[in-house]
């Protein structure tokens, strides 16, 4: 299953290494990836494939939140085929 993870926050050490170690953690497989900083603000758009089927999208989902408060960033993931209606024109 394919979902889209968005990562924004004050720019910071670390945001992208503590980020993809909890994907990598769970056998979550990074398939595109897009960031920037604009001014102070970091932000990330992830494609990702979720390859196990011993781990939930929801404890993922949980540990990113988890993550993102403890380091003050804003994680939200969604179902590629959710964020593509969503999106849709």
């Amino acid at each position: 299953m394919k979902a889209v993870v968005t990562v924004i926050g004050k720019d910071q050490k670390g945001i992208i290494a503590k980020v993809s170690n909890i994907l990598f953690k769970n056998e979550v497989n990074i398939l595109d990836i897009s960031q920037t900083i604009m001014q102070d603000m970091f932000t990330m758009i992830m494609l990702v494939n979720f390859e196990s089927e011993s781990i939930t999208l929801k404890q993922v989902i949980d540990e990113l939140e988890e993550a993102g408060r403890d380091i003050g960033l804003s994680i939200h993931v969604q179902r590629e085929e959710i964020f593509t209606s969503m999106h849709r024109i």
